[in-house]
């Protein structure tokens, strides 16, 4: 019996923790970080048949946690490879992203129902190929309010 209970309290403290558990996308030390030193650059040129990436939401300006949706779009009978996906959080030095996303990256986007971040604006870069090796970049801003 008291095998039992022990089991049936680590069992709740694991579904109590899971369910109130966001994900960090950028820490405290990483917002702390400058800015770049040069303007950034998206390279833009011509008519591409490369994929889009579209920044669906947050909008303006939310408070932590936020949901962080992206859309993937592929042209010409391409498929996005979801394993060329990265982001990138732009500060000096850059901040790789792309471990923390992964789990919620799919052939048609992102979608992060509760990401983590502290209070600031975070301009960010996102990578993609599609199944003919054309690439797709976006570049957007995430305006955090404090809480």
């Amino acid at each position: 019996m008291t095998r039992n209970f022990l089991l049936g309290l680590v069992a709740a403290g694991l579904l109590f923790s899971g369910a109130s558990r966001a994900t960090q996308l950028i820490t405290e030390e990483e917002a702390k970080l400058p800015p770049p030193k040069a303007a950034v650059a998206a390279d833009r040129r011509g008519i591409l048949r490369g994929p889009k990436v579209e920044f669906v939401s947050p909008g303006e300006s939310v408070a932590s946690p936020l949901k962080l949706h992206l859309k993937f779009e592929s042209f010409g009978g391409a498929k996005i490879d979801p394993e060329s996906v990265k982001v990138i959080f732009l500060r000096t030095p850059n901040v790789d992203l792309t471990p923390r996303i992964k789990p919620f990256v799919q052939a048609d986007g992102i979608n992060i129902q509760d990401a983590e971040l502290p209070p600031g604006d975070y301009t960010m870069r996102v990578d993609i190929k599609d199944s003919d090796g054309r690439p797709g970049t976006a570049i957007f801003t995430l305006k955090v309010a404090p809480k």
